[in-house]
C-alpha cells in the first residue's frame, strides 16, 4: 500500500524501520478519538470553502463505517501504515476514493495526534475520577460506622496516640479529595485544541478553529502552533496525577496489608480478594493489596519516563514524542485498577474493633499525662520528663500506665489529683482532641457531616 510520502523517497523501507517505528500496535487505542476529530475536521473545512457539501457528507458516512468497524473490532490494522491516523486514512481512501485524500487537507499528524490524546485524557480522566469519587464514598461509609471504635494512631510505627478509626478513614478521605484536584487540574491543563496548527506554524487554509473547539467539546484554544505540537506538559500532568494518587494507595495499602496481619489482627480481608499459597495451606495473602503497592512503581517510572523523553527535545514536534503515548495508556489503566481494587477491599473488610481497642491505650495515653501538668502550670518541657520518668517507672515494673495508682502519680508530681487517672480511658483522651480536624468525637462528627454534603450523600 503506497504511503503519503513516497513521492520524496526512491527506495523502499527497510522491514526493520517499518517495525521499529510503528506505533499502531499501541496507539490504535487512540482510534475512536481520532475518528472523533477527522469529522470535527471534515465539518471545519466544509465550514472553510474547502471542501464541498457532496464531499463533507462522504467523508462523514465514511468515517462512521470506519468507526463501526473499529467498535465491532473487525478493522484491520496494518504495520506497514505506521500509526492509527495513517491506518484510517488510507482505508477511508480505499472506499472513497480520491474524496478520502482531502481529509487531511490542513492537517498535520502533529495537531491530529496532540489532538487525539487531549481528547482520549479527558474522557479517561472522568472515568478516573468517578471511581475516586466511589473510594471516598466508601471511605465516608466506612468512617461513619468506626465513630466508636477506638486504635491508636502511629508514628515511625510506633503506638502514638489513640484516636477513633473514623479519624483514620477521613484523613484518606481528604487525601483523594486532593487528588481529585490534581485530576482536574490534569484536565484543564488538557482542555486546550491543537487542530489548526498544522505541522508547526499553522495552515494557509481559513478555518474557524474556535468552530472546530465548540464541536469536539474544547473550552479553548492553543494559542501557539509551536506549542500546540512539541508541549506534552498536558499529559506530565496526568502522569503527575496518577503518581501521587499510586503513592496514597500504596500507603493505604500498606496500613491494610499490616492491619491483618496476626500479629495486628485489626481487620481481616475477603477471601475473595485474597490468595492462597502453593505449599503453606494456612496462607491468606493480601495479592490485591500487595499488587497496588507495587503497580506504585510503574506509575512513577512512567512520570520519569516522559520526563527524561522531553528533556533534550529542540522545538517543534520530534518522533520521540512517539514514546508520550504508553506511558500514558499505562498509567490512566492503573491507577484505574487500583483505586476499584482497593475499593473493593475496603467494602468486603471486616473491622476487629476488639483488637484496636486493646492497643489503643497504655502507654499512648502518656502525652496527656504530660498535658495534665501543663494544665496545672508547669512549663511543658518539665512535664514531659516528668511523663517520661512515669513511662521509665512503668517498663521497670512491668506496669502498664492505666495500672498505676494515684499515689504512685503523686510520687512524680503532687500535682497529679484524681481527675487524672481518667487519662487512662483512650476515649476520654481521644476526645481532648477538640480542636478544628482533631479526633474528639463531636468533631469528627462535624467532619462527617461535611464529608457527606460534599460526595453528595445522605
Amino acid at each position: 500500500m503506497q504511503k503519503p510520502w513516497e513521492g520524496r523517497f526512491k527506495e523502499k523501507t527497510e522491514e526493520f524501520v517499518e517495525r521499529f517505528t510503528q506505533s499502531v500496535s499501541f496507539d490504535k487505542e487512540l482510534a475512536l478519538w481520532d475518528i472523533k476529530q477527522s469529522k470535527a475536521h471534515v465539518k471545519t473545512l466544509q465550514k472553510a470553502g474547502v471542501l464541498t457539501e457532496e464531499e463533507a457528507q462522504k467523508l462523514l458516512l465514511g468515517l462512521e463505517d470506519i468507526e463501526k468497524d473499529i467498535k465491532e473490532g473487525s478493522f484491520d490494522f496494518k504495520q506497514e501504515l505506521e500509526d492509527v491516523h495513517m491506518n484510517i486514512e488510507a482505508e477511508l481512501i480505499r472506499r472513497l476514493g480520491e474524496v478520502g485524500g482531502k481529509l487531511h487537507t490542513a492537517r498535520s499528524r502533529n495537531d491530529q495526534v496532540a489532538t487525539d490524546e487531549r481528547l482520549y485524557i479527558k474522557d479517561k480522566l472522568i472515568e478516573v475520577i468517578q471511581s475516586l469519587r466511589a473510594l471516598r464514598r466508601e471511605l465516608v461509609k466506612l468512617a461513619e460506622r468506626s465513630v466508636d471504635i477506638l486504635l491508636p494512631s502511629y508514628t515511625h510505627l510506633q503506638r502514638a496516640q489513640p484516636i477513633r478509626l473514623a479519624h483514620y478513614f477521613l484523613a484518606y478521605r481528604e487525601m483523594f479529595l486532593s487528588d481529585e484536584q490534581r485530576f482536574m487540574n490534569a484536565y484543564r491543563s488538557a482542555d486546550c485544541l491543537p487542530l489548526g496548527s498544522g505541522a508547526s506554524a499553522g495552515v494557509d487554509f481559513p478555518l474557524d478553529r474556535f468552530y472546530t473547539a465548540e464541536l469536539l467539546g474544547f473550552g479553548r484554544l492553543c494559542r501557539n502552533s509551536l506549542q500546540a505540537t512539541a508541549e506534552r506538559d498536558f499529559i506530565l500532568d496526568v502522569l503527575y496525577a496518577c503518581a501521587v494518587c499510586g503513592m496514597r494507595l500504596s500507603r493505604l495499602s500498606e496500613d491494610l496489608i499490616i492491619w491483618s496481619t496476626e500479629e495486628f489482627g485489626f481487620v481481616d480481608l475477603p477471601d475473595r480478594l485474597c490468595t492462597g499459597s502453593s505449599i503453606m495451606p494456612q496462607k491468606k495473602n493480601p495479592d490485591v493489596l500487595e499488587l497496588i503497592r507495587g503497580k506504585t512503581g510503574r506509575l512513577y517510572g512512567n512520570l520519569m519516563n516522559l520526563l527524561v523523553v522531553l528533556k533534550g527535545l529542540p522545538m517543534a514536534y520530534n518522533r520521540d514524542l512517539q514514546e508520550d503515548k504508553e506511558p500514558l495508556f499505562d498509567s490512566l489503566r492503573t491507577i484505574k485498577d487500583c483505586i476499584e481494587g482497593i475499593t473493593l477491599v475496603l467494602e468486603g473488610m471486616s473491622i476487629r474493633a476488639d483488637r484496636m481497642g486493646k492497643a489503643s491505650g497504655g502507654f499512648t495515653l502518656m502525652t496527656d499525662l504530660a498535658n495534665y501538668l501543663v494544665l496545672k502550670g508547669i512549663p511543658f518541657r518539665q512535664a514531659h520528663k516528668a511523663a517520661g520518668s512515669i513511662t521509665a517507672y512503668l517498663l521497670e515494673k512491668g506496669k502498664k500506665p492505666e495500672e498505676l495508682t494515684l499515689e504512685e502519680l503523686r510520687s512524680f508530681s503532687e500535682l497529679y489529683q484524681e481527675d487524672a487517672l481518667e487519662l487512662f480511658r483512650p476515649d476520654r483522651v481521644a476526645d481532648r482532641r477538640k480542636t478544628y480536624g482533631g479526633t474528639a468525637k463531636e468533631e469528627i462528627i462535624k467532619r462527617l457531616q461535611v464529608a457527606k454534603r460534599e460526595e453528595g450523600m445522605p
